[in-house]
């Protein structure tokens, strides 16, 4: 299956170019069984996307700090090349396992399909899955997670909602970062709540400091997760 997508170079010219979509399609497929995965073992999968800078690893670590004398949980760290940020979560208390993509820019479906036979399910009951750092690739590439957070940092700008629709039409959650900072960005954290409800109306919207963990105990009853 096919479809076209026009681009637009630097010249001004449009260009129609065929994608393929039969890529997209099986992730799908394979989504929709890592979903019943996740569901006959019972365990509650969380997606969470964002920049690099944004705060992700730090608002998993949080969460796993707050939520390991109720859950037992594992993490399933995406990265080009580093355990960096793996490292940071196992601190915590979590079991961890790193994804190298090697280059590549975002999970897929197949990767986390085969990330779940290395755990043990039955002894799990949560687990965060930390995307690889960017807003653009990882939006066509549902994983079978329950929920889709997305962390955004009021010091990536007052546009960068706006600027990446997509990553938040499927999002259920999203967490504005380093709400401190928002008065010497000259950021109004308001607004950004306001950008993502028009592309998303149904989202949960928490304004946290992962530094600190102001917002976590709000982010986690946005997660479903008491």
């Amino acid at each position: 299956m096919h479809n076209m997508k026009k681009i637009v170079t630097e010249e001004g010219k449009t260009i129609s170019i065929q994608m393929n979509r039969n890529l997209y399609g099986k992730n799908e497929e394979l989504a929709k069984k890592n979903w019943a995965t996740f569901n006959r073992h019972h365990i509650h999968a969380v997606d969470i996307l964002g920049s690099i800078g944004s705060g992700k690893t730090s608002t998993i670590q949080q969460l796993v700090f707050n939520l390991k004398e109720r859950y037992r949980i594992a993490a399933i760290a995406g990265d080009l090349t580093t355990t960096i940020d793996a490292d940071r979560i196992r601190e915590k208390g979590a079991n961890v396992l790193q994804v190298n993509t090697d280059g590549g820019c975002h999970l897929d479906a197949n990767i986390i399909q085969n990330t779940l036979k290395v755990l043990d399910l039955d002894s799990l009951d949560l687990v965060f899955i930390e995307n690889v750092g960017n807003l653009i690739c990882p939006a066509s590439f549902p994983l079978g997670a329950h929920q889709r957070l997305v962390v955004v940092s009021v010091t990536e700008g007052p546009y960068m909602i706006v600027k990446h629709p997509h990553i938040f039409q499927g999002a259920s959650v999203l967490a504005i970062n380093k709400i401190d900072l928002a008065k010497a960005m000259d950021v109004d954290p308001e607004q950004l709540k306001a950008d993502a409800r028009r592309i998303q109306p149904n989202i949960h919207v928490v304004s946290t400091n992962a530094r600190t963990g102001e917002g976590i105990p709000e982010l986690i009853d946005a997660l479903k997760l008491k």
